[in-house]
């Protein structure tokens, strides 16, 4: 599993801040100016608003669904006064968030994908099989809880949600195992379903607990990161201005390739499948692709944080073409196309 960023510890063991995953990539490619409006889409502990407040006299809209963020944004305030602002919110709520408190239109958007290193080392919100905690997962802190879902979808369900979202190949065998196991003991704790997990798969070629995909299926699973960050990504595209940044760092496969799939299609490099056939007509294009690929942490990067290994970045510019709805099935992989459809989305 991995985590937004690093937490450095003082001397004495106390927290002394959290800092994110390519920092100095992610500023360049937001290229703060004075008089900015810039949207952190997901403020965590404030690492990046931080850096664009630092890099120019703009202003910063920082939005987070995880009451935890709270503290960190009050704080903040008082630092940053009226530069900063901070609102409770999801990916799905960007467009509305802005548009109430005048960042419409935004001069940049940063989103950085996943579950904080803070929400990790909290044993207490059950994110990890690292440390003991209930098995909750909830980013909002509300709603259905990672135990609920163990304690009673089926087991194809389980299977599906493990392989699917996790990618984990030993998917069936782990929600049989689940199944099998929670009709004499509810699963309550995170520790619990890690044991499970690692004695059903062994332990690993690369050295990874055992459990680090199914947790992160899960996860994902429970908190409908991959519908958010689709809608995310088209709410990006309304409120931006054109020459307005769009940086996205993520570190699940599967939310990469929602990302690299939106800029293909935005940008227009999905319209031809190969450089020899002709060119097809489509959408002007709302998007042009500031680098091409992704960026990754350095070498130095990775070895003061082994969390930031699979941290991609991707960024493009809006053109002044008009926003159009964004083709789900075009972005989002085949097996979340269908349970959006089962849930009525």
């Amino acid at each position: 599993m991995t985590g937004r960023g690093a937490t450095e510890m003082t001397p004495a063991g106390g927290l002394a801040r959290h800092v994110p995953v390519l920092l100095d990539e992610v500023i360049a490619a937001i290229a703060p100016e004075a008089g900015d409006r810039i949207i952190d889409a997901t403020f965590g502990q404030g690492g990046y608003t931080r850096g664009f407040l630092a890099a120019a006299e703009c202003h910063v809209l920082g939005i987070d669904r995880d009451p935890d963020a709270h503290g960190a944004a009050e704080h903040l305030s008082s630092e940053a006064g009226e530069r900063f602002t901070f609102r409770a919110g999801r990916f799905s709520q960007l467009a509305d968030i802005a548009a109430e408190v005048g960042f419409v239109p935004a001069d940049a958007i940063a989103f950085d994908i996943g579950v904080s290193s803070v929400q990790l080392d909290t044993a207490e919100r059950g994110f990890s099989f690292q440390a003991d905690g209930p098995l909750d997962m909830r980013m909002a802190q509300e709603g259905e809880a990672a135990a609920d879902v163990i304690n009673s979808a089926d087991e194809a369900l389980l299977a599906d949600i493990f392989y699917h979202y996790g990618e984990e190949r030993g998917a069936r065998r782990i929600a049989k195992r689940i199944v099998a196991r929670r009709a004499a003991a509810p699963f309550e704790r995170t520790g619990d379903l890690a044991s499970l997990i690692a004695d059903v798969l062994g332990r690993r070629p690369d050295g990874k607990h055992p459990a680090t995909r199914a947790f992160q299926g899960l996860r994902i699973f429970i908190n409908r990161e991959l519908d958010e960050l689709v809608d995310g990504l088209g709410a990006a595209e309304q409120i931006l201005k054109p020459g307005g940044r769009l940086a996205i760092v993520s570190f699940h496969s599967l939310e990469d390739r929602i990302v690299k799939r939106f800029f293909d299609d935005r940008s227009g490099r999905s319209a031809a499948t190969s450089r020899h056939a002709p060119q097809l007509t489509g959408p002007v294009p709302t998007f042009r692709l500031a680098t091409r690929g992704v960026r990754k942490p350095s070498d130095a990067e990775t070895r003061r944080n082994p969390r930031a290994r699979s941290a991609r970045l991707r960024s493009a510019i809006r053109t002044d073409a008009p926003a159009r709805p964004v083709d789900r099935a075009s972005v989002l992989p085949a097996f979340e196309v269908s349970a959006a459809r089962g849930r009525g989305a």
